[in-house]
């Protein structure tokens, strides 16, 4: 089990799951699948879909909703937490205040079985698990160093005062079946007196059909304990103190 923090600096976690589909789509799915839903989740919307992107402008890196294919949207009552669905795809949504891994791993896995109660999917075409994470520090300026331990390396003979940034790397993981996706950027602060920090950690499965829809819970599991490890690399303890870690 990974640190345990007071105050995590998750804006949104997310699992969302690609399928191989058995059949054509059919338009009653989603209606069938919210009959089994709507006890825990009975807010109902059609929506354009929600696609979570992160836009380099030049006021930082922008955190934007980006419309994508219609998407049948179910929420809890208190909006925390939603389920999306449209054609050959599965999105489980837990927005701030992120509960714990122990109460979204459920969820994630329930409405999956759901989800293949009524569609019947063939198999994964695609999986990631993901973690978006909003730092905020109360400064003018600071030494990212001093709170990460991943950020842009600005060569000694070039000027060191810098306004937006933006940096990402792809690690493969289990022999390039899996990719991690790591981007730390600068956003744009909530207050003038804050510094905000994206830090976006998105493991995904990189080959199509690479696990058997059976798998998905070693999958998941395995995902997230990256992420994990991950975030703890890429801090440092001025971040912790922030996050105020529970002993």
């Amino acid at each position: 089990m990974g640190r345990r923090y007071k105050n995590p600096p998750i804006v949104e976690a997310l699992c969302e799951f690609e399928f191989i589909s058995s059949q054509p789509w059919d338009l009653t799915i989603p209606g069938l699948i919210y009959e089994k839903v709507k006890d825990e989740f009975p807010d109902k919307r059609q929506q354009i879909g929600i696609g979570v992107q992160f836009k380099p402008t030049e006021k930082g890196l922008e955190h934007k909703v980006e419309p994508t294919p219609p998407r049948i949207q179910f929420y809890k009552r208190d909006k925390r937490a939603l389920i999306q669905v449209a054609p050959d795809l599965l999105v489980v949504n837990q927005l701030k205040p992120y509960m714990t891994w122990a109460k979204f791993k459920p969820m994630i896995l329930d409405s999956l079985q759901k989800y293949r109660d009524v569609a019947n999917p063939k198999g994964f075409k695609r999986v990631g698990l993901r973690y978006i994470n909003k730092i905020n520090i109360k400064a003018e300026t600071i030494e990212l160093s001093d709170y990460f331990d991943f950020y842009p390396y600005i060569p000694k003979n070039l000027p060191q005062l810098h306004t937006s940034f933006l940096s990402r790397v792809e690690i493969p993981y289990v022999h390039g079946r899996d990719i991690m996706l790591i981007t730390i950027g600068s956003a744009l602060p909530e207050k003038s007196e804050i510094i905000s920090i994206i830090l976006d950690l998105d493991y995904v499965m990189a080959n199509p059909e690479a696990i058997p829809i059976k798998a998905a819970e070693e999958w998941i599991e395995q995902a997230h304990s990256t992420i994990e490890e991950i975030f703890e690399a890429c801090i440092k303890d001025k971040s912790r103190i922030l996050f105020e870690e529970v002993k």
